[in-house]
C-alpha cells in the first residue's frame, strides 16, 4: 500500500502495523488523511503555549501531526534507518539540539530564519520517529519562527510528493549533512542574511 517518493524513509512491517484508520486502501487516501491531521497540528502551533524548545513539546508536535494516523505518533523510533542516529542516541541528540538551538537564538548566532533552517536540518538528521521526520521538522521550524514573530517558511507545497522542488530539498539537506547550508538557505529564502 505504501509508496515513497525519492529520499523518503520507508517504514518497516512492524511500524506499518501501527496504521490506525483501517478504511484507507490507497496511497491517495492515506496522503489525504495524513494532510488533514497535519493541518490540525499546523493550527495548534499558532495557539499552544508550549515552547518549541521543550523536549516533550517536540514529541507532542509529532503526536498532534499523526495521532489519527499512527499508533506510534510522538514516540521515538526503536529501529535503525538508512538515515539518522542510532535509536539509543535520539534522546541525547535531541536535548543537545534543543539546548544549542535555544542558545543560538538567544545570542543571535545566526538570523532567526537561518537558525530555524539549520535546526530543521539537524532535526531531520537525527530522525526521531519512524516516519514523518521531514514534515515534522518543517512544521517545527515554522513554530520557532512564529514564536520569534518572524514569517514562516513557505516550503513550496507538499514536499512529500516527488518533483523538482523535492529533489532540490533533498539535495540541500545532503549538502547540509556535509556542512554546506547555503543550498538550503538559498532554497528557502535565508541567503544573504
Amino acid at each position: 500500500m505504501f509508496e515513497y517518493p525519492p529520499g523518503a524513509t520507508p517504514i518497516d512491517a512492524d511500524e506499518a502495523e501501527g496504521l490506525l484508520p483501517g478504511h484507507l486502501t490507497t496511497q491517495t487516501d492515506l496522503n489525504e488523511w495524513e494532510q488533514a491531521n497535519i493541518a490540525t497540528a499546523a493550527a495548534w502551533i499558532r495557539t499552544t503555549r508550549l515552547d518549541p524548545f521543550d523536549f516533550l513539546a517536540v514529541k507532542k508536535l509529532h503526536e498532534r501531526m499523526f495521532d489519527r494516523m499512527w499508533s506510534w505518533a510522538g514516540h521515538f523510533r526503536t529501529t535503525e534507518k538508512s538515515i539518522g542516529v542510532a535509536p539509543e542516541e535520539i534522546s541525547v541528540r535531541l536535548r543537545d539540539l534543543l539546548d544549542d538551538g535555544r542558545y543560538r537564538l538567544q545570542n543571535g548566532t545566526f538570523p532567526v530564519r537561518e537558525c530555524a533552517l539549520r535546526l530543521h536540518h539537524r532535526l531531520v538528521f537525527v530522525h526521531l520517529f519512524p516516519n514523518g521526520n521531514g514534515r515534522h521538522a518543517r512544521l517545527w521550524a515554522n513554530w520557532i519562527l512564529l514564536r520569534a514573530g518572524e514569517p514562516v517558511v513557505d516550503w513550496g507545497g507538499n514536499l512529500g510528493n516527488a518533483g523538482a522542488l523535492r529533489v532540490q530539498y533533498i539535495a540541500s539537506l545532503r549538502a547540509a549533512d556535509g556542512g554546506d547550508y547555503s543550498p538550503l538557505l538559498e532554497l528557502f529564502g535565508a541567503s544573504g542574511t
